[in-house]
């Protein structure tokens, strides 16, 4: 007897198991499924058992977080560990406000927040407002500078534009919901004040739960998380566990900044739009940009809540292990972040008992004001809060590793339209397109069988391809100064060999000649060596295997070309590179080559 299949959901299917099944049967031993009305039937049949296997499919799907595709299930099933997805956030720059009067009389002027200053981005304009009053104090000349704080005058100003929502509380029993019908909400700029009545002027400030380091029955405390329909919604505790809430005839005041998202980044240019009062005299402040905006970014997608959401939960609001830092950090700052990785004191080099080390990859734009602003609050709000005690926390920049790739295929054009030299320049797009998407951020392992695979699928006229691989750092030297230098790689070195260079380096000058650097065959003693092959210095360091390191002694190269010396150096292990800590791969398109080798396979064979 037939089965029919649960699993197989495609329509011809479903309807062949069917017949097969009626065949099966003595009355319809004979039948003409084609040309009768019982064809009609099991249309009918196959349609609904598909219909309805597709229905199980995606509601089964949509019940994991890891199978889900829709943003309202991948937002629900987040929320239920406790994690809320990232909203829009809008771009900040960094400025310099000051006012010029004639006014020596007067001592302070305030610039309100909420001042507005307009920029464009591609003929667009944009508005940026102060997020708090600044005050200044007269220089004694009638010129006041705005400041943060006392020791700097760098403010900062926030793209978006001022909303506010209100709501009356109604009955307990009435399950009041308090939507902000708005999708583009800066979820990091929302103020609830909660007012006694309707027409009181006092009233009380709730504090997000994501900014709340102790919560008890008397913290005022909301919580916005965001609907299937894209709105954000506020909730608030029971009056127990997550503290005050609102009562009946309450008014709650919701303000908040309306964003645009990653647009407005790399505004450089700002006009105000407001003026700043002086005594009696309204001025227009004078506005200079200290940094470009940046950090404008959409709502966090579908791929990263997946990413983020199971390492938030295990971290369980505590930074006990590496992952507790980077999955909490990641959950504050993902506005400004790229990436994020950690680890212990003793696993760094050289070791530092003690502390954690954080490398924070920040987005594109963002300014060194926000870096180290975003540095500062990770230190004071998570770390201090948080942590360990007697465990410091200490910054690493992130170190590019780049990979040269030599690549060798051979190709057969009989079996394809395209040229050898076509088909390189596709190997090296390739080749670009694999970094890009699967390395290029922390933690990230290279596998040569995988990219050789991609490879080999570009074409059935590439028949199989060989790779070698070099890793490079780059070395920005003091030029005309005699200094010493430590290059760190992420992955062992191979040993000295007498036939080949396990290290070389791109041109500079030395004692007026173009130099590279080369270990010495068989020996791990860097050398200085001319464009001759002359040896200029015999020992200008040494390059350590086991730890993927070389030292340099006073080296004192008189100009370099370019920026930076590329030092390369041949891996032990071509096939897999681990970085560890905060490298990262990237490819380096100028020194890597595809070359393509003619291989004829139907070549006619004579026999003479």
């Amino acid at each position: 007897m037939a089965i029919i299949k649960s699993t197989d959901l495609d329509f011809d299917t479903i309807k062949r198991s069917l017949k097969d099944y009626f065949k099966q049967q003595s009355e319809f031993s004979d039948y003409n499924f084609e040309a009768s009305g019982l064809s009609n039937i099991l249309d009918v049949l196959a349609y609904n058992t598909h219909i309805n296997g597709l229905t199980a499919n995606l509601a089964v799907n949509e019940s994991f977080l890891n199978s889900a595709q829709l943003r309202s299930s991948v937002v629900s099933h987040a929320e239920n560990l406790g994690y809320y997805p990232r909203s829009k956030t809008g771009s900040t720059a960094t400025v310099n406000i000051t006012a010029e009067t004639s006014d020596t009389t007067t001592s302070t002027a305030t610039l309100p927040a909420n001042s507005s200053f307009t920029t464009s981005v591609d003929d667009v304009s944009y508005t940026f407002l102060t997020t708090e009053d600044h005050i200044a104090t007269n220089d004694g000349s009638g010129n006041f500078a705005f400041k943060t704080t006392e020791s700097s005058a760098d403010l900062i100003i926030k793209e978006g534009s001022i909303k506010t929502k209100t709501f009356i509380v109604g009955d307990v029993d009435d399950e009041q919901i308090y939507v902000i019908p708005d999708d583009s909400l800066d979820t990091t700029t929302i103020s609830v004040k909660v007012f006694d009545t309707t027409s009181s002027s006092t009233f009380s400030a709730y504090t997000d739960i994501k900014n709340a380091v102790r919560v008890d029955t008397t913290s005022r405390i909301f919580i916005v998380r965001e609907t299937p329909n894209g709105f954000y919604e506020l909730t608030f505790g029971e009056g127990n566990v997550l503290g005050k809430a609102p009562i009946a005839g309450n008014k709650i005041e919701v303000t908040y900044l309306q964003v645009q998202g990653s647009a407005p980044n790399d505004a450089s240019s700002f006009s105000p739009s407001s003026t700043v009062t002086v005594g009696a005299t309204s001025i227009t402040p004078t506005v200079t940009t200290v940094s470009n905006s940046g950090g404008g970014a959409e709502k966090e997608s579908i791929t990263s809540i997946k990413l983020n959401a199971p390492a938030a939960f295990s971290s369980q609001q505590r930074m006990v292990t590496a992952e507790d830092y980077k999955a909490i950090i990641n959950k504050n700052y993902s506005s400004v972040l790229d990436d994020v990785i950690a680890w212990g004191g003793n696993d760094n080099v050289p070791p530092d008992f003690g502390s954690v080390y954080v490398s924070l990859r920040f987005k594109d734009s963002i300014t060194e004001t926000v870096k180290t602003n975003t540095k500062n609050a990770i230190k004071t709000a998570l770390s201090a809060n948080l942590a360990v005690m007697s465990i410091d926390t200490e910054f690493s920049d992130p170190i590019d590793t780049f990979v040269e790739v030599t690549t060798t295929f051979n190709f057969d054009p009989d079996l394809t339209g395209d040229t050898a030299e076509t088909t390189q320049t596709n190997v090296q797009a390739q080749i670009k397109s694999f970094f890009d998407n699967n390395l290029n951020a922390f933690g990230k392992v290279f596998r040569r069988s995988i990219l050789t695979g991609t490879i080999d699928d570009l074409s059935v006229a590439i028949l199989n391809t060989s790779m070698t691989l070099k890793v490079q750092q780059r070395l920005s030297p003091t030029v005309g100064t005699a200094t010493d230098y430590t290059i760190n790689f992420p992955v062992k070195l191979a040993n000295p060999d007498a036939e080949e260079h396990i290290i070389s380096s791109s041109n500079f000058t030395f004692q007026s000649q173009t130099c590279t650097l080369k270990n010495k065959l068989a020996s791990n003693t860097i050398q200085i060596v001319n464009s001759t092959g002359a040896v200029l210095n015999d020992n200008v360091g040494s390059y350590n295997a086991a730890s993927g390191s070389i030292s340099l002694v006073q080296f004192n190269p008189s100009s370099i070309e370019g920026a930076v010396i590329k030092i390369t150096s041949t891996p032990i292990d071509q096939s897999t590179i681990t970085p560890l800590r905060q490298h990262i791969l990237k490819f380096d398109e100028d020194l890597s080559v595809a070359n393509a080798v003619l291989d004829f396979q139907n070549t006619p064979i004579v026999i003479k």
